[in-house]
Formats: C-alpha cells, structure tokens, sequence
C-alpha cells in the first residue's frame, strides 16, 4: 500500500507542532535585511529561497500560526498541465523541491506522486491540452496525449465512455500543505533565518534613509526590504504603505467521502483527475475521495471588504444549493463515490486576482516587493520563492515573470473591483481558456468618447490595461455583433482578411489609445532620459524608438520617444507599463536633474490613419502640408485635424503610410467622425486589434511578448537599437559584459506552414526531432495567406533559412527562419 497521509483542512502532525507552545519560537531581532510578512507557503519559500541565496540576516512575521489563512486548508496539489514555460519550470522546481525538502530538514511533507490526468471530451479541449504538448516537451516534462484506454489501465474506477482523451503527466503529485510550510520554515532556519509567530505587523513607515520601520505586536524592526506575502491579508499589509492589492478571497470547497472498498483495496494510489465537466478535481485521499470543485456560477469572496485581523483558520459552510450539479457530476465521473457518504467538507478562501494570476516583485513603492495573490500557492509557491529570491539577492531572476508584475493593476480604481473581478476569474477556472475569451464583468473601465460610434460601426470590443479597444467589426461583415473564439480559424478570420485588405490597399483608421503615455519635460530632460535609455534621442521634431534595461542589462521596455522642443519628449509605451515605466524612470534618473515626468495616458486617444489613401485622407481634414517633404517618416508636428489640435506622429505599426494622431480625449469623437466622413470615397475602414496583430506580423514587428525581461536588447532581437558608444546608460556595463559570453537567446522570425490555426504563443519549436524553444507571439499573415511567429531558441537556431517545425495541437508543421520582414522589407510603403 502507498504511504498514507493526512487529508488537507485537518490539521497535520506538522501543524500541530507549530501550535505547541514555544515551538520555533525565536527571540524577535531589531534588525534584518528583510521582513517577510506572512507564514503561509509562499512567504515560507520567499524566507528559504532568500537564505538559500546567501541572504540570512531576514525575518518572517506571522500574526498567527503559520499556515493558518489559505495555506492549511489546501488541497495541495501539484500540476505540470500547464501552458506556459514559466509555469512549467515552477511546476517542475515544486515537484522536486517537495521531497527533496523531507530530506533536508528531516520535517515529514508527504509528498505523494501518483500522477494526474486532465481529461478533455470536446475538440476545443482536445485542442488546448493539446497545445501544452510544445511546453511540456521544451521544459523537459514527463507529459504525453493518451486515450481512453490508457486512463482505465491507470485509474479503473474512473469512467471514461465519453472522454476524449487525457494529458498524462506521471510527476503530479500532492503534499501536506503545514508538513511543506513547515519544512520550508525549518530550512530557512537552519541556514540563519528568523521567524516570529502570533505577532501582527500593525505599521509600515518608511525611515528617512529609505529603510523601513515594521512595526509588530512585539516590538519594531528595521528593515531595508518588505516582502508582502500575507495571502488573504495582502491588501490589508499594502495599504499600510498607500498600495492596493485587487483580489477576491474565493471560497473554495472540496469533500472527502466515507471510506472506499473500491479504493481500499487498490495496492497503488489512484492518479489525481482534473475534469472540466465537474468543474473541479478528483483524487485519493487515504482510502476516501476528495472532490474539489470551483463553481462556474454563484462563486462568493468570504469578504465583501478585508479579513478581520483575529480571524485564524476559518472555514465556512458549503452551499449544496451552487455546488451540487457539479457534485453529481464527480459522482457520474467515479461512480464508486456516489453511495458513500462525506464526512468531511472544506471551505475556505483562496486569493485570485482579476486576471487569476500572483502578484511578485516589484510594487511601485521602491524596495516595498509582492508575493502575494497566488490562487494555488502549494504548486507555485517554490517557484515564486526562488525566483523573487534571486530577483532581490541578484538583480534579476531567472525566468520571466513579467506577468506577475504586481503594477499591471495600475489602472484599478478602489472599491469592489478586485473582489468582483478575482471572483469572475474564480469561476472561469475550470472553463477552457481559449485565446481571446472575454471576462465580461465590470466593464468598461476604461474608453473614449469613440467607444459608442465604433459600435455603432459594428465592432466588440477586447481590452487592455483597462482601456476597451475594438477587437473586429463582425457587424461590417453583416455578421450579428458578438464575437467568436477558438483556436482553429472562427468567424472572425474572413472579415478580418477584409480589414487588412483595406488597410494594405485603401486606407483604414484604428483606435490604438491603450498605450502608456508621458511627458517629459524640464532643463535637464533630455540629459535624464538618455541617463535611462540605450538609443541615442531624436532630434528636434523626430521620433525614434528606444528601450529601457535592468540594471543587469535586460530588457525593461520599449518606447517611442518623440522630441517636441529641446526639453520636452512625449513617450509612448505599451499599456501595462504605465506604473512600471514610470517606477523604473523614478528609481533610476540621476539625482540633481531638473526633469519632470507626467503621466498622461488618460488626455490623449490614439487614432492611426494607415494605408495608401492615408496622405489623400488626412490632407481633406487638415490645413497642414503632409507631402514627403514636408512631413517625413518618423516626424512630428502639432496640427489641428477636424479643427482639433493634435501632436500628429508619422509612424505606424502596420507597414504602411500613415499618421498616430494623438489628440485630446474631448476631441477624440469629433476627429474620428471627421475622418470617417471625409473617407467614405476612399473606401475608409475600421479595423481592429486582430487585423494591426496580422499586419505588425507581416512586418516582422514585435511586441512586449516578445521582449520578455528574461531576455537581453540582442537576445530580443532588438539589438539594432542600442548605441553602447554613446555613453553612459542604465545597464550598458552589464550588456558590454553580457557580449563578452555566448548568448543563450535568440529571437527568430519564423514563416510557419499551418493552415488549421495561428501561432499565438507557447507553442514548441522543434528542430531534428528536439524541442530547442517556444513561440512568444504569432498570427496569419493575409498578403501571402502565411502563418508567422517569432521564437526564442539558441542563435545556432535562429540563422535565416534554417529549416524547424513548429508543434500546433500536438502535430508538427515545417517551418523556416526569415531573414527580413516578409512584407516590405525595405520598408518603401512607409516612406511612400
């Protein structure tokens, strides 16, 4: 028989040692490098990866027991289906650390590896289980595609008549949730750390020098870094330092079942099954079933507000009334549980933030870090640890973590967003996440006075950082006005051939307003921003396109800088770097300068005009001369179009002639009507996010996808916008030592002969039968009817010409790198 643990929810051995008292008591210091405040996993891994890193002068606070928020009651599984590499590198780390960590510290974990399957029935599932095959090969994952038949060799009590097929991942397992917390907590202080239990953190000040007060029940400490990764209580810890932490704390029930002869009698622990059809999870608890399921209606946060400060290990009731179809479910999935009775029921909140995944690193106050918002923290919390780790101890991580960058949630206003939003996501958790599925609730958020025309015109509506952008036009089709996702070709696909068309043979107009955008303006702004930037600046009038670097000489993010007066720059970025590029501007810009930046993302729509009638349209709508010599490619000028005043950017993203207007967000209607009317001759049309994404492929334009921060300007492909001679810039010390060794990286270009699907991103690229990177970005391109995408593999695979493949849905397709934009490479029709 397999080893028996303890079913989560009930307290382990482990956590009843931590209740003895003065277990793990440590007398509180005065001092430390670094407070983590929070004794649940993740703040458990942010203390041991820290010690591990060489960092052994660091506290842990926790106001109660540890483990007693989210972390006790977890199921505490561990799953390699996933379909990122970031998150298949965690996943991985976490199956290997768990047992490791039994041995180490000599604190039992059980950790149990019975291996899970994630079974799909209909095509979509197939297709997106599919889909992780590229990942999973690439990461170096035990994961293969199996059927039926395989699922009932390895779990017979398991129905499987109408199951399509499963991925197979032999590594899963699970862990006693308090046996891991405190395993870590002993590793940690084994290597010098500290913890302090039942004692609040009540304040956070900021000290003159920089450094931190923590003040505690016990007593204050100072501290140069914060690390909050107090779970349910994470907002509660950021407002003490003027931040919010947007989340639900989801309430989450799974069941354990009376004893099983059917399950009592197998000499091997059944795998676990995670199943959309039930919406949850089954497994083998002992010799009961254990069913979790996550409500796809009717999902609650335990708290309309914050967690009161004396709650410890709560649980709340469950409500048969939400969960019960999908309980009948579980029993048509494994009908040998159907008769026996529960006799244990879990409910308790987990964190989920509004796109349901953590929050890690930086916060936007300096030295203030998140680990907090982890909706499943036992599988992700080593991962997160370590990575956040080496970020503070090294300066950089080792993956890309920019998707937990606690900043993207910059634009949520206060009040019941989070809460609202982080339940949406709750119950999407067991939906099939196909590419451009819309979570509706609370929205718009953010939008221009064109939001109402452009549906009137026919278009729904995606949306980024906040801001609605018009996605298609399915009502210019003569298609009812609702949208369509898939990961093989839906309905958009045709209609949106048309509004390229019209872009590369007329003229079309796109709202691109969801950028980042700032001034910058002072005596000394040009000498602040070339102090942070790796491009030389424009000259007066010009627009240039530049890129911030980490310290250590990574990317940090690209923007367009235009030079409107000798001191004064208007920067545009992508959306979601709104507070992060302002918090690397603020971090990094030399001490003395006379420069001040304003955010102003929110005063100005963006408009591009783009296409081979642009000149004709816009020339009917404005007094200004916009001849080649007049207005050249890459300038700018203040003009008023319509009569409004504008800054007019010749650029685009499209590869074609044509102009960003950014004009004043009270003005945005006028010119946008403006335009329209007067192009209605020309054959003037709309086109939305999905067109510019088939377009800037074409081109061979990449995006912040693309420019991970785990990559390098030249592992990017961005390397021809670096001007190390001219002198000195954030990162560019690091970046000169950086070319003195091999490069890990490179960024390819592919042309990708698939005709079932796009490329989107993660999928595997395959050279000789080895898996040698992943897809970032990608899209069909409508010109040449070609797929294309760009690829991180190692340079001796990215030489144009060299012949790879690319897994979609777990078939491989031929592909080649290119050497040159597939589409004007010359880029004539811009300077047209």
């Amino acid at each position: 028989m397999y080893h028996r643990g303890v079913v989560s929810g009930q307290l382990s051995d482990n956590a009843r040692l931590a209740r003895t008292p003065g277990a793990a008591t440590m007398a509180m210091p005065d001092h430390a490098r670094v407070v983590v405040v929070g004794g649940g996993i993740v703040g458990a891994s942010v203390l041991y990866h820290l010690a591990r890193e060489g960092w052994t002068d660091v506290l842990l606070v926790e106001k109660a027991e540890y483990t007693s928020g989210s972390t006790w009651h977890a199921a505490g599984q561990v799953t390699h289906s996933v379909s990122s590499y970031t998150l298949a590198s965690m996943r991985k780390y976490a199956t290997e650390l768990y047992p490791a960590l039994e041995e180490e510290t000599g604190v039992v974990t059980s950790w149990h590896e019975p291996g899970s399957f994630r079974v799909a029935y209909e095509p979509i599932e197939v297709d997106w289980l599919k889909g992780q095959l590229g990942v999973g090969a690439y990461a170096g994952l035990e994961m293969d595609w199996v059927g039926p038949e395989f699922i009932s060799r390895h779990h017979p009590l398991y129905d499987v008549s109408n199951v399509a097929g499963a991925i197979w991942t032999p590594r899963d397992g699970h862990v006693d949730p308090s046996g891991a917390t405190n395993a870590l907590l002993t590793g940690a202080r084994n290597r010098g750390a500290s913890t302090s239990r039942r004692n609040r953190v009540v304040e956070i000040n900021r000290r003159p020098d920089g450094d931190w007060d923590v003040v505690t029940e016990q007593g204050t400490v100072t501290c140069e870094h914060v690390v909050n990764a107090a779970g349910c209580y994470a907002d509660r810890v950021a407002r003490m330092v003027g931040l919010r932490v947007p989340m639900a704390n989801a309430l989450h029930a799974y069941l354990v079942t009376e004893p099983v002869p059917e399950i009592a009698a197998l000499d091997t622990e059944l795998p676990v099954v995670r199943d959309d059809y039930l919406s949850g999870y089954i497994r083998q608890e002992q010799e009961s079933g254990l069913i979790g399921i996550y409500e796809q209606v009717g999902a609650e946060s335990a708290w309309h507000d914050h967690p009161a400060w004396e709650l410890e290990n709560p649980l709340f009731p469950i409500d048969y009334d939400i969960i019960g179809d999908r309980l009948l479910r579980a029993f048509e999935c494994m009908p040998c549980l159907e008769p026996r009775g529960i006799k244990q029921t879990i409910r308790g909140a987990i964190t989920h933030t509004p796109d349901g995944e953590a929050m890690l690193g930086h916060s936007g106050v300096p030295n203030f870090w998140m680990a907090c918002g982890a909706q499943v923290g036992v599988a992700d919390g080593p991962g997160l640890g370590r990575e956040l780790a080496r970020w503070m101890v090294h300066g950089e991580t080792q993956l890309s973590v920019r998707g937990y960058d606690p900043r993207r949630f910059g634009f949520v206003p206060d009040g019941d967003y989070g809460r609202l939003k982080g339940t949406e996501d709750y119950m999407y958790r067991h939906q099939t996440p196909v590419p451009g599925l819309e979570h509706p609730a609370l929205r718009p958020l953010r939008s221009t006075p064109c939001l109402e025309r452009q549906g009137r015109h026919g278009a729904v509506f995606t949306q980024v950082y906040g801001w609605e952008r018009p996605k298609w036009y399915p009502g210019a089709a003569g298609l009812p006005l609702e949208d369509e996702v898939g990961f093989r070709h839906v309905a958009w696909f045709e209609p949106v051939r048309e509004e390229a068309r019209a872009v590369r043979e007329r003229v079309g107009i796109a709202d691109m307003t969801a950028f980042a955008k700032f001034d910058l303006t002072g005596p000394d702004a040009a000498e602040a921003l070339d102090a942070l930037t790796a491009n030389r600046l424009p000259r007066m009038g010009r627009v240039g396109l530049n890129y911030f670097l980490t310290p250590t000489g990574r990317v940090e993010g690209e923007m367009t800088v235009t030079r409107l007066a000798e001191d004064h720059f208007y920067l545009v970025s992508a959306a979601v770097g709104e507070l992060k590029d302002r918090e690397h501007y603020e971090r990094h810009v030399p001490e003395g300068l006379e420069a001040t930046l304003t955010t102003v993302s929110e005063d100005y729509g963006v408009l591009s005009v783009a296409g081979p009638r642009a000149r004709h349209l816009l020339a009917r709508c404005t007094g200004t001369d916009l001849a080649n010599e007049a207005f050249p490619w890459l300038t700018a000028q203040e003009i008023e179009v319509c009569g409004v005043p504008l800054r007019a950017l010749r650029v685009g993203f499209v590869g074609e002639l044509g102009w960003e207007l950014h004009v004043p967000m009270d003005g945005m209607l006028a010119v946008y009507d403006g335009l329209w009317e007067a192009g209605r001759d020309l054959g003037v049309a709309n086109f939305g996010h999905h067109a510019v994404n088939s377009l800037r492929m074409e081109k061979g334009y990449r995006i912040s996808r693309d420019m991970t921060h785990d990559v390098d300007p030249v592992e990017a492909g961005v390397g021809a916008f670096v001007r190390r001679e001219k002198g000195d810039f954030v990162g560019r010390e690091a970046l000169l030592a950086r070319d003195e060794r091999p490069r890990r990286w490179a960024s390819a270009y592919l042309a990708v002969d698939v005709d079932v699907a796009e490329c989107i991103g993660g999928e595997g690229v395959f050279r000789d039968g080895r898996p040698v990177g992943l897809t970032s970005s990608g899209g069909h391109g409508y010109t040449a009817d070609q797929v294309y995408a760009f690829a991180f593999v190692s340079p001796e695979d990215a030489v144009p010409g060299t012949e790879l493949e690319v897994m979609v849905f777990g078939d491989l397709y031929p592909a080649r790198v290119l050497g040159e934009a597939a589409y004007d490479p010359a880029n004539e029709r811009l300077r047209m």
